[in-house]
């Protein structure tokens, strides 16, 4: 837990007078003081908070360097709803009012309360606001009560507990692996919307108050009021959305293993060709596979590694596999390019102004290097058209992790340094990389694999999973890390079915068949190309439910497509924790490594030996297990037996399913028939998620009629029959 800054020269900021109010905002002055706090109707249920002295907040001419930090942190700058100011009867404060949603401010002491009609929310705790300041640079305290049944989730990534609560964390370290989105199922939420550091203390200095410090010279921080699904929507149209990938991404992966050459990966792959086992890509491993040449600003591929890249892509596409590649934003030390672009300031500096040296990582080969100035927009450019190049020559996707800990004394031309830099430095390497990729795309597809996180990571697909052990453990361990960065505002994570940096001893077949099952029902994953982990290191009836399985990946392809399409549009995580989905339902809090995948499935993975399984089917709803097709109410607990080619998934009453058919790689999918048959979770009441098919379900005189079925299987729940009149079906209860 890191330790809690502590502000000194403190001002208890408590009395505000009135000053101004317009459709979007309202201004006040703290008394005594040159501060003031303007609130903003950002978006409906959205309110923006801001606090800095009056010359700050009344700039209307920022810096372009000003400009450009605000773009990259929020996608819309401008406002799109309207309040009304009122004050409160019977005590000294205003009312700022969005429809049903509405903002108190009390005064003397300064108390800041969210309301939905007369429902408190979310209110600030004594002191409600505090302004100081940490080794001499300004900061802000905001702190908010917490009543003892209330949980936090989202803040990045953990793999323990998905309620943060009792957690410390602060936003610039990269073992915090933090994210700025917090939301409580209470239907409150707020985001912090900085580059510099911010520290949130959830609960665990004092048990009742989740106090946020911001090293800022500006308090900017939204409040959101909503269901968490309205939340996570909010909070990405704020602050930007992931493109979507193409259609061979979501086709399954293969890793190259450490210590493994190309051969040793090209043979594993053919190997698992040749028995049918289905996917679509392979990716290299580090150390990075191309860079700038020693003295040339031109990319040159690892010659021990990559003697001759056109006959590298060409082996793999011939096996109908695309590639992707590591690269790293560095320049090795000792190299005539890292001399050259030391004098022209073109690499990171430290103190002296020289190139900073950092000691050798993974991606370098162990070697010390510089890292590229990518706040200097030649350096940002050169770095993106080399990339465009090497994706133009055939490269499928590019692998690159950037979140360096930078140290204080390091900066960049433009003069950030510390948190500000630690922060900037990967979303500006993504940045990169996505223009490269996608940018020139319309619509913009592509992915971009990575583990940084960093705020407004979440427009840029995909996540890459973490390494963990090859035990029970390590399943639960990414597991949970899917669930908390979709918490937190990502869409996909792509799952490692086990992990080849790690031991394989406990790696048995049961438990390769129940990772590999849970991975099936995710974004995505990818086989592990180490011997023991590849299908091919276990017996034959476990190499049997790997076809099985991966029968089932490519069939869902369509479905999972879809909800990443849907994404794009709602922000909504593929994999879907149960506070995420079913705030209201308490219950459903506690199964948390159950999740919903998309609108239509809820998937209870089995994390631990043995056939004898528990799920809890959320209040409010039907569900139909996919295995039986039975329907079971909602709010109960259920014991099933699974079966190792089994796996509990329900498929939601009112939804469908959407499936496509069998394939050893999307290739050979007919995009003019994606689609191959239809499951009903009993009388559809809702249109399927579906990768870019028109399908609308619409409800008359008791009976669901649908367009855009022609040609499919249809499959029935029980009591439900159904009738076909040309383009239209016409779904009814048995009479």
């Amino acid at each position: 837990m890191p330790p809690k800054s502590e502000l000194a020269h403190v001002t208890q900021l408590d009395s505000l007078q009135f000053l101004t109010a317009k459709s979007t905002h309202a201004v006040f002055a703290f008394e005594d003081s040159e501060l003031q706090l303007e609130i903003e109707a950002t978006a409906p249920g959205v309110y923006r908070l801001r606090c800095a002295p009056a010359s700050v907040l009344n700039n209307d001419k920022p810096s372009a360097r000003a400009r450009a930090h605000a773009e990259m942190l929020l996608a819309r700058q401008e406002p799109v709803s309207e309040l009304a100011v009122s004050s409160i009867p019977g005590k000294q404060g205003w009312r700022l009012e969005q429809g049903d949603i509405a903002l108190e401010i009390a005064v003397a002491p300064l108390q800041i309360g969210l309301y939905r009609g007369q429902e408190c929310l979310a209110r600030t705790g004594e002191p409600a606001l505090q302004h100081g300041d940490v080794q001499a640079d300004p900061a802000w305290r905001l702190c908010f009560e917490l009543d003892a049944d209330d949980s936090i989730y989202g803040l990045g990534e953990t793999a323990g507990d998905l309620d943060r609560r009792g957690q410390s964390l602060a936003s610039d370290s990269p073992q915090a692996r933090a994210l700025p989105l917090a939301w409580s199922p209470r239907g409150w939420g707020l985001y912090v919307n900085s580059l510099g550091r911010v520290e949130h203390d959830v609960a665990a200095h004092d048990p009742d108050l989740y106090e946020l410090t911001s090293h800022a010279a500006v308090l900017d921080v939204f409040l959101f009021a909503g269901e968490p699904g309205e939340i996570v929507n909010q909070y990405t149209a704020l602050t930007g959305r992931a493109g979507q990938p193409c259609l061979w991404p979501m086709g399954v992966w293969l890793d190259q293993a450490p210590g493994q050459s190309i051969d040793e990966l090209h043979a594993a792959a053919q190997r698992m060709r040749a028995d049918e086992f289905a996917f679509d890509a392979v990716r290299l491993g580090p150390p990075a596979a191309y860079g700038f040449q020693a003295d040339k600003p031109v990319f040159e591929w690892n010659e021990g590694r990559v003697p001759d890249p056109r006959a590298l892509l060409t082996r793999f596409q011939d096996i109908h596999l695309q590639v992707a590649a590591p690269s790293f934003p560095g320049v090795l030390a000792g190299t005539p390019l890292f001399d050259e672009w030391e004098d022209r300031g073109w690499l990171l500096a430290d103190d002296s102004g020289g190139a900073y040296v950092f000691a050798g990582s993974e991606a370098s080969g162990g070697k010390p290097f510089g890292l590229l100035d990518l706040t200097y927009k030649d350096v940002y450019k050169l770095w993106a058209e080399r990339q465009r190049q090497v994706f133009d020559e055939g490269l499928g996707a590019p692998d690159c992790d950037a979140q360096f800990d930078i140290p204080d004394g390091v900066s960049a031309r433009g003069g950030e340094t510390g948190a500000q830099l630690r922060t900037i430095y990967p979303l500006l390497a993504r940045q990169a990389l996505f223009d490269a990729v996608a940018g020139h795309k319309t619509p913009q597809e592509g992915v971009i694999f990575s583990t940084d996180l960093f705020p407004g990571v979440q427009r840029y697909a995909w996540q890459a999973a973490p390494r963990v052990d090859n035990s029970w453990q390590g399943l639960a361990h990414t597991l949970r890390t899917a669930l908390a960065v979709g918490n937190s505002g990502v869409t996909a994570q792509l799952h490692g079915v086990g992990c080849a940096h790690a031991s394989t001893a406990d790696m048995t077949p049961e438990l390769y068949a129940r990772w590999l099952a849970a991975a099936v029902f995710s974004a995505n994953f990818s086989f592990q190309g180490l011997p023991q982990l590849l299908p091919q290191g276990f017996d034959e009836a476990t190499r049997a439910l790997v076809r099985h399985w991966l029968q089932w990946r490519y069939r869902l392809i369509p479905y999972v497509l879809g909800i990443i399409e849907d994404a794009v549009r709602t922000g909504l995580p593929v994999q879907r924790s149960m506070p995420l989905a079913f705030p209201a339902d308490v219950m459903a809090h506690v199964w948390d490594t159950q999740y919903l995948l998309g609108p239509a499935l809820l998937v209870a993975p089995v994390l631990q030996p043995g056939t004898q399984h528990k799920v809890y089917l959320p209040a409010g709803d039907a569900w139909w297990d996919l295995s039986t097709g039975q329907r079971y109410e909602g709010g109960s607990v259920l014991s099933v037996e699974v079966e190792l080619d089994s796996l509990p998934v329900f498929g939601r009453e009112g939804h469908m399913l959407c499936l496509g058919p069998t394939a050893q790689h999307t290739g050979e999918f007919n995009s003019a028939r994606i689609l191959d048959e239809v499951w009903m979770f009993g009388m559809p009441e809702h249109s399927p998620v579906v990768m870019r098919n028109k399908i609308r379900v619409m409800q008359m005189q008791g009976s669901s009629y649908i367009k855009g079925l022609e040609g499919l299987k249809i499959l029935p729940s029980e009591g439900l029959e159904v009738k076909r009149r040309g383009a239209e079906v016409r779904i009814s209860r048995v009479r």
